[in-house]
């Protein structure tokens, strides 16, 4: 299986600037395939590959010198990156590949061979660079492939070596009624169990939005290009990473709990950038931030060898009673509880939907992508 790890590094000042050496290199390399990627296709109708850009890059050291100075195999990563970005545009069609600009405070440059690990020591060793101090916090065994060298908004580095440890992706363990659970998340409450459990929603953004406004409108008010709006800048993104800390941090938590008590999970298919269309509703749906929710538990699942079961999106598992199954289709979001005409029986509304998500997930008929 591949894993990737991550680790702070605290690289000295020549590194720091050896660091933006490779990170200005790379987004040099990357612009400039891009450009005669689209250039090549306007002229040719074919755009050219990574393999001939590569070969091109020889005679572009020679025009540009301070390329030799960063290691080759970082500026060959470059392009690998805008590979993988037109591959990913035309399969998953999310949009075109944009030229990469200095102004963006998160950089990063990749490292695919000869670094090396020192847990004695506390170092990396990185090829044009040399030993970064870093906190090796947990080791690993298998074999490193590619390293990524990565800088923060806040200023942080930051090194990810993907490994290969050598281990099969274990067998999916069987699951029945019992061991399976449907989880229904939404706004008021983060995620409801079909068990009748209820995690409430933290929402970590909504309780920085006032801190946020006030970091906002210092930052405006200070002249552009100043040592101050910059020191305002970094006080907002230091917010930010906060807010985004809390919540992969409670995500991870809730993911790695249900995995640990269930042999499968059922999921309800959601259309999230529909969904973000109501600005109602959009920054408290990016606020709950569903889709990494539903990321940490589809490869969580696969690393222990569980299940992760998938609804169709249009599945009616809110207006159906799960008793009797009766179909009530005058059901508005504002109304949290209802009563079957039918049964009479008295349901929670989004404790019938994960109910019914279950229910939906261990009738075959109803997956998708399984």
């Amino acid at each position: 299986m591949l894993k990737a790890f991550k680790y702070r590094m605290y690289p000295t000042k020549e590194q720091e600037g050896m660091f933006f050496q490779h990170f200005g290199s790379c987004r040099f390399i990357y612009n400039w395939a891009l450009d005669n990627k689209i250039k090549s296709y306007q002229t040719e109708g074919k755009s050219t590959s990574r393999f001939t850009l590569n070969k091109m890059l020889t005679e572009l050291k020679v025009e540009h010198e301070w390329l030799k100075d960063v290691n080759s195999q970082s500026l060959q990563g470059a392009t690998l990156n805008l590979e993988n970005a037109y591959t990913k545009f035309f399969r998953e069609k999310t949009g075109f590949p944009k030229f990469k600009s200095k102004k963006n405070p998160v950089q990063s440059f990749s490292a695919p061979q000869h670094y090396k690990i020192d847990y004695d020591n506390d170092k990396v060793f990185l090829p044009k660079v040399g030993l970064v101090k870093t906190i090796l916090h947990r080791k690993f065994t298998g074999i490193g492939k590619t390293a990524t060298v990565s800088r923060t908004s806040t200023g942080k580095y930051y090194i990810s070596i993907l490994v290969e440890d050598g281990k099969e992706v274990p067998v999916k363990s069987s699951f029945d009624e019992s061991t399976t659970v449907g989880v229904d998340v939404g706004i008021k409450d983060f995620a409801v169990i079909s068990n009748g459990e209820k995690v409430e929603n933290p929402k970590y953004l909504k309780n920085s939005m006032q801190r946020l406004n006030v970091l906002h409108r210092r930052m405006s008010k200070k002249q552009k290009g100043s040592k101050n709006r910059t020191k305002a800048k970094l006080a907002l993104s230091k917010l930010h990473e906060k807010v985004r800390n809390q919540r992969n941090d409670f995500q991870h938590k809730l993911s790695s709990k249900l995995l640990s008590e269930n042999q499968a999970i059922a999921l309800e298919t959601l259309n999230v950038e529909g969904m973000m269309k109501n600005h109602n509703l959009a920054q408290h749906i990016a606020d709950a931030s569903w889709s990494s929710f539903v990321s940490m538990l589809e490869y969580k699942a696969e690393w222990c060898g569980k299940t992760v079961l998938r609804i169709g999106q249009f599945e009616p598992s809110t207006k159906i009673c799960n008793v009797c199954g009766h179909y009530k289709n005058d059901m508005i979001l504002a109304v949290r509880e209802w009563e079957c005409p039918e049964c009479n029986s008295i349901h929670d509304r989004d404790i019938n939907a994960a109910i019914n998500i279950k229910k939906f997930a261990l009738d075959k008929q109803n997956l998708i992508g399984i």
